[in-house]
């Protein structure tokens, strides 16, 4: 798929000392549960959050000037139409894995917009726009709290 980026941390289960109120939102989820873990703030404030994915994606990224003038991921085989018309891709198959049939780094500027085959980065698996305020949450919890005593858990529906 090309989206592989490493984990930060291996599933911990729950941690020692979870919070009573944890535990009761938990118990509906625990027999479906899969990835249960937990990380601290220290953690994740020490996460590399520009390191790249493992391999080539297989969408194509296109990308929009920001406010400051750099490009900036808007989506993964997002404006596919524009893209068809840019590359002359006729076949659906090769346009939405363009990761699999053009080399890495390959452009397409298309005025305010680029398309680009790459890999994706581990902030394109948690954007601010869906994490940010959980990071600045748990920010101003260490600040109180210190960086160790402040947790993130989770776990998912398997």
């Amino acid at each position: 798929m090309g989206t592989d980026i490493h984990g930060l941390i291996e599933c911990r289960g729950l941690p020692a000392g979870v919070s009573q109120e944890t535990l009761a939102d938990f118990e509906p989820w625990s027999s479906d549960a899969t990835g249960t873990s937990w990380i601290t703030w220290a953690e994740l404030a020490a996460t590399d959050w520009n390191e790249a994915a493992n391999e080539v994606d297989d969408c194509v990224h296109e990308y929009r000037r920001s406010q400051d003038g750099t490009w900036e991921l808007h989506g993964r085989n997002t404006g596919l139409d524009r893209f068809a018309q840019l590359t002359g891709l006729a076949d659906p198959h090769a346009l939405y894995r363009a990761g699999r049939v053009y080399p890495e780094d390959t452009e397409w500027p298309d005025a305010d917009r680029l398309f680009r085959v790459g890999r994706l980065r581990r902030k394109h698996a948690v954007p601010d726009s869906e994490w940010g305020a959980v990071w600045s949450v748990m920010r101003t919890l260490a600040g109180l709290h210190g960086d160790e005593g402040v947790r993130l858990v989770v776990w998912f529906d398997g």
